[in-house]
């Protein structure tokens, strides 16, 4: 070496060593080494392991604290460093969100111990669990407020959330949870329910009152839950009730399919798995109970009885809103329905005049309109629509009130085959100053031959005057 300059060797030496940092950045070493290394050292060390299993073991409910560790496990920044992390989408749907997937594992930090974290899931029924790995010389100087720094944490996490609804589906007798979840996102609210005012107004007081009556209920010594049945004909708008009740209340949605359930046991034990907070929904009830019904479930009419009002439903219906829905109740034993098992019922009548007016003031943003008198005529004489038929024409022409009300009238005057036959006079009435017109390409029936395609789907029935909602409260 003596025969190279001292500056050449300064150069040489800054070469090599920018090349060498250049290579160790652009591969990944020194990040590998960062974390390869802990991991050497931690073979000098003792460690425990504890599970936190998603049910617990001895009756099978979920265990509450592995929920919490999953909310707080994917709020950890460390899991974006993990190697193999799972990209789902988040309620919001165009919110993407890092989740852990099995066996990986993730690593913490706190009150200066280093802690790991994996997701184990078992065979066959791909049942989750945390394992928690801590140093033994740490356990007992910070697990205790470890385990409550997750419980804050997850606490907090769930109050920024808890706008957030749920819906839940049963999925048949398969192994682990029996519950399928999505997004409840359904915009019914009461606001836009074609129902009379002083109707909704009762209905959100009876909820009011629930949601603040949880000492009232313990003073009873009964359990804190609501139940309704509500009936009517296909298309009056139960479902959409439904939705407008859990927006109201804030609560999920669990819908209970009876024909994937194996029997009575089986339905009490979908009922343990139910959170707090929730709408239990059973939609057509009278189809199961009718003794020559075609609609094959397991369940007797004893096991539903027990679903409503029975020892576990009293244990594990706390804070929980059932509902009931039926297209009538005439077959049903009134012993099913008592005060005590349904304590609010609900008749949903095919649409009136009033219910009309919310219909078009939310589907057509119209209140009053000069065709109203004549509709309001037609009622009166006892022609009836349901509100789906009713709203489905309003969709169909919605960039032209004018028109969809004309189709309404139409099928309001016209009965089976004479609703085709209106169409025509409708088409040929519809002129000049009584249309908004629709844009080029836009939506609605523009020609006649598009109104007789959709009065075709329209079931025949027979004029009659139709009852206004009521409310049966059981409890007065």
């Amino acid at each position: 070496m003596s025969g190279y300059s001292p500056m050449f060797l300064v150069i040489l030496s800054v070469v090599v060593g920018f090349t060498i940092r250049w290579f160790l950045f652009k591969t990944g070493l020194i990040h590998t080494i960062r974390i390869r290394f802990p991991r050497v050292v931690d073979w000098f060390h003792v460690y425990q392991f504890l599970k936190v299993p998603e049910f617990n073991e001895t009756n099978m409910q979920p265990n509450n604290l592995h929920r919490k560790v999953s909310l707080y496990l994917h709020s950890l920044p460390s899991i974006e460093d993990a190697d193999y992390t799972n990209l789902i989408t988040a309620n919001d749907q165009s919110d993407i969100v890092l989740r852990l997937d099995p066996n990986q594992t993730i690593e913490d930090r706190f009150l200066g111990a280093r802690l790991y974290w994996f997701n184990q899931k078992t065979e066959p029924n791909r049942i989750s669990s945390f394992v928690l790995q801590i140093r033994k010389t740490d356990k007992r100087r910070i697990l205790r407020q470890y385990l409550r720094h997750i419980d804050t944490i997850a606490d907090e996490m769930n109050n920024q959330s808890k706008r957030h609804l749920r819906l839940f589906m049963n999925a048949g007798a398969g192994g682990g949870t029996r519950w399928r979840s999505v997004p409840f996102t359904h915009p019914a609210t009461f606001e836009t329910m074609a129902m009379e005012k002083d109707l909704k107004n009762k209905i959100k007081s009876d909820l009011e009152s629930f949601l603040k009556a949880k000492q009232y209920y313990r003073k009873l010594g009964r359990a804190w839950k609501r139940s309704y049945l509500l009936y009517g004909a296909s298309g009056t708008g139960k479902s959409s009730f439904v939705a407008a009740m859990a927006n109201f209340l804030r609560y999920d949605v669990y819908d209970v399919d009876l024909s994937k359930i194996r029997g009575d046991s089986d339905l009490k034990f979908l009922l343990t798995e139910t959170t707090a907070k929730s709408v239990i929904l059973v939609e057509d009830l009278d189809r199961f109970m009718e003794p020559e019904s075609e609609t094959a479930t397991a369940v007797t009419a004893s096991g539903i009885q027990s679903f409503m009002d029975g020892i576990v439903s009293a244990c594990c219906g706390e804070e929980r809103v059932m509902v009931f829905t039926m297209n009538s109740k005439e077959c049903v034993d009134p012993n099913l329905l008592r005060p005590g098992r349904v304590d609010v019922h609900i008749h949903f009548p095919v649409c009136d005049f009033s219910a009309f007016k919310t219909l078009a003031s939310s589907y057509l943003g119209v209140r009053e309109h000069k065709l109203f008198a004549q509709v309001e005529d037609i009622f009166r004489h006892g022609a009836t629509l349901s509100p789906a038929e009713i709203s489905e024409l309003m969709i169909a022409n919605r960039n032209s009130p004018s028109r969809a009300i004309k189709s309404v009238i139409g099928a309001l005057q016209s009965d089976g085959e004479g609703r085709r036959s209106y169409a025509d006079s409708i088409g040929r009435r519809i002129e000049g100053d009584d249309v908004d017109e629709a844009p080029c390409g836009g939506d609605g029936f523009s020609t006649v031959k598009d109104l007789r395609k959709f009065y075709g789907f329209f079931k025949l029935r027979n004029p009659r005057r139709t009852p206004r909602p009521m409310i049966d409260n059981d409890e007065r």
